[in-house]
C-alpha cells in the first residue's frame, strides 16, 4: 500500500499531468489561430506548478516516496520551479512565431510541451535507475516530436531525424551503463548503489566500465564535446520556437541527473568521473568557442556557445571532491546550479530577440538580421546586448558572477591543476567575447539591411516578459546574493542526505 507521504511528492506531477491531459481534450474546441483559451490555460498550469513547486523547496525538507524511487528536495524542487518559468517564458515568445508558420493547427506546440517538462520533473525527481531513465525518454520523445511539428519543412525534419538517431545511441549509452552498474550493485536506488560502491566490496573495473557509458550518455545531454554533434544541426534546423524549448528547461534536467546519478549515486567514484569531466570540459570550450567564431548564422553561434558555456559547469562539478574530501562540494556544485539556472534566463532574452524579429516568410537567424537594430529599436537592441554581454561574462551582469563562482570553486581546490584550468577558462572566455561582442557590433554600428521593416510588431505579454528578462540579468549581476544563497542551500541539503 502507497501511503500518503509519497503522493505528497509528486502532487506537482500529478497536476502537471491531469492538465496536459485536459487541455488536450479543451483543444479540440478551440478554432481561434493562436489558441488562445489552450494558450492561457498552459499559462495557468505553469503558474500553479511553479508556485506549488516554490513552496515545496522554502519548506527545505527531503522527503522520498514510493520505496525512495523518487525524492522530493530543495534542489529537485528549485529546479523543477524554474523550468515551469522557463517554459512559461518560452510559450510567451514563441506562440506568435509557431502560430505563423502554421504551428498551432492543433494544440500539439502546448501539449508536447507540457509533456517534455513532465518527463524533465520525473528526470529531476528520480532517486532509482529506472525512473531516471523513465524521465529521460519521456522528455526526448516529446522533444523529437516538437522539432518535427513543422511537417512541410524539410530542414525541420531533417533536424528532428539527426535529434532522434543521436538521441537513441546517446540513451543506449546511459541505459548500457545503468545496467553495468545495477549488475555490479545489486540495486537501482542511488543511496543503496552509493553505499555499496563505498563499501569497496564491488570490482572497481566493472564500475569504471559501467560509469564510461554513463557519463557518455549525459555528455550528450549537456552538450558537451566530442558527444556535440547533434547540437548545432537541432539549433539550426528546428523551428526557432522549438529551438528555445530544448535549449532551456532541458538543460536544468541535464545538471539534475548529473547530480542524481555523479554526486548521489557515485560519489565515491569521483575520482574517476572527474578525470573523465576534465576532458570534456577542456574539449568543449575549446570547441565550442573556435567553431563560434566561424559561425554567420546567429542559432548555429549560439549552439556553440552553449557547448562552451557547458564547459563551465563541467568545470564546477569536477571540483566538488579534492582529494577524497568533500570540502569543496557546497561551493562548487552550488556555483554549478548558478550557472546553469543564469545561463537558461540568458538564453531565453537571446533567443526571445531572435523569436520576436521573425516574421511571416523571414526567419531572422542570421547574424546579418540584426543589424542596425538599435535604430529599429534600442530597447529590444539592449536586451540582445545585456544578453551578449552576460554570456561572454562582462561585469556587472549576471554571466560574470557566475564565471566568477566556478573559477571561485575551482581556486579553492588549491590544486595545481585547477589552477590550471582556471587560467584556461578565462582564456577561453577572452576568445568567447569575440563573437558575442560581434553580434553588439552589428546591432548599433551597422547600417539596417535594404527592405528591413522599420517597426518590430510585438504582443504586450512578450514585451513585457522582454524588458523584465533583460531587467534580471542586470539585477542578478549586481545583487547575485540571494540566487547564489538560494543555490548554496539547495545543494546544502542535497550534500547532507549524503553524509547521513
Amino acid at each position: 500500500m502507497i501511503d500518503t507521504l509519497s503522493w505528497i511528492t509528486v502532487y506537482p506531477e500529478i497536476i502537471l499531468l491531469v492538465m496536459a491531459c485536459v487541455i488536450a481534450l479543451v483543444d479540440l474546441g478551440v478554432k481561434t489561430p493562436l489558441r488562445g483559451t489552450t494558450y492561457i490555460l498552459t499559462l495557468l498550469t505553469l503558474a500553479v506548478v511553479a508556485a506549488l513547486q516554490a513552496f515545496y523547496a522554502m519548506q527545505g525538507e527531503t522527503v522520498y516516496g514510493f520505496g525512495k524511487m523518487v525524492v522530493s528536495d530543495p534542489m529537485g524542487n528549485w529546479l523543477k520551479c524554474f523550468a515551469c518559468v522557463a517554459l512559461m517564458v518560452s510559450m510567451v515568445y514563441g506562440r506568435p512565431y509557431a502560430a505563423d508558420r502554421d504551428m498551432l493547427r492543433g494544440g500539439e506546440f502546448f501539449t508536447l510541451s507540457l509533456f517534455s517538462l513532465l518527463g524533465i520533473f520525473v528526470m529531476i525527481s528520480g532517486h532509482n535507475f529506472l525512473v531516471i531513465y523513465m524521465g529521460l525518454e519521456l522528455m526526448t520523445l516529446s522533444s523529437y516530436a516538437l522539432v518535427a511539428l513543422r511537417r512541410d519543412n524539410a530542414t525541420a525534419t531533417e533536424a528532428a531525424m539527426k535529434y532522434f538517431v543521436l538521441g537513441a545511441l546517446a540513451s543506449g549509452f546511459l541505459l548500457y551503463g545503468l545496467s553495468m552498474i545495477y549488475g555490479a550493485t545489486g540495486s537501482l536506488n542511488l543511496n543503496e548503489v552509493f553505499q555499496a560502491i563505498a563499501s569497496r566490496q564491488v570490482k572497481h573495473q566493472v564500475l569504471v566500465f559501467g560509469l564510461v557509458f554513463i557519463v557518455a550518455g549525459l555528455a550528450f545531454k549537456l552538450g558537451a564535446v566530442p558527444f556535440h554533434m547533434w547540437l548545432p544541426d537541432v539549433y539550426q534546423g528546428a523551428p526557432t520556437a522549438v529551438t528555445l524549448l530544448i535549449g532551456a528547461a532541458p538543460q536544468l534536467a541535464a545538471f539534475a541527473i548529473c547530480m542524481r546519478l555523479l554526486v548521489q549515486g557515485m560519489l565515491p567514484l569521483a575520482i574517476d568521473w572527474q578525470q573523465m569531466l576534465v576532458v570534456l570540459a577542456v574539449g568543449s570550450l575549446l570547441v565550442g568557442n573556435f567553431a563560434a567564431i566561424a559561425q554567420t548564422n546567429l542559432k548555429r553561434m549560439l549552439a556553440f556557445s552553449t557547448i562552451a558555456q557547458m564547459g563551465f559547469v563541467l568545470l564546477a562539478m569536477l571540483a566538488g571532491v579534492v582529494n577524497g574530501h568533500q570540502f569543496n562540494a557546497e561551493s562548487a556544485y552550488g556555483a554549478a546550479m548558478f550557472y546553469v539556472i543564469t545561463y537558461v534566463l540568458t538564453t531565453l532574452a537571446a533567443f526571445g530577440i531572435i523569436l520576436l524579429l521573425a516574421r511571416q516568410g523571414h526567419e531572422a537567424e542570421e547574424i546579418a538580421d540584426l543589424a542596425g537594430l538599435n535604430q529599429r529599436s534600442p530597447l529590444y537592441a539592449g536586451v540582445m546586448a545585456l544578453s551578449m554581454f552576460s554570456l561572454a561574462g562582462i561585469p556587472p551582469l549576471v554571466g560574470f558572477y557566475a564565471k566568477l563562482a566556478v573559477l571561485q570553486s575551482l581556486m579553492a581546490a588549491q590544486q595545481t591543476s585547477y589552477l590550471v584550468l582556471t587560467v584556461f577558462a578565462v582564456l577561453t572566455s577572452l576568445l568567447a567575447a569575440f563573437y558575442y561582442l560581434r553580434v553588439v557590433k552589428v546591432m548599433y554600428f551597422d547600417a539596417p539591411q535594404v527592405g528591413m521593416p522599420t517597426a518590430i510588431v510585438a504582443g504586450t505579454d512578450a514585451r513585457i516578459v522582454l524588458t523584465l528578462n533583460g531587467g534580471l540579468l542586470l539585477a542578478l549581476g549586481i545583487a547575485p546574493g540571494g540566487l547564489m544563497t538560494l543555490c548554496g542551500d539547495a545543494i546544502a541539503s542535497l550534500v547532507k542526505t549524503l553524509v547521513n
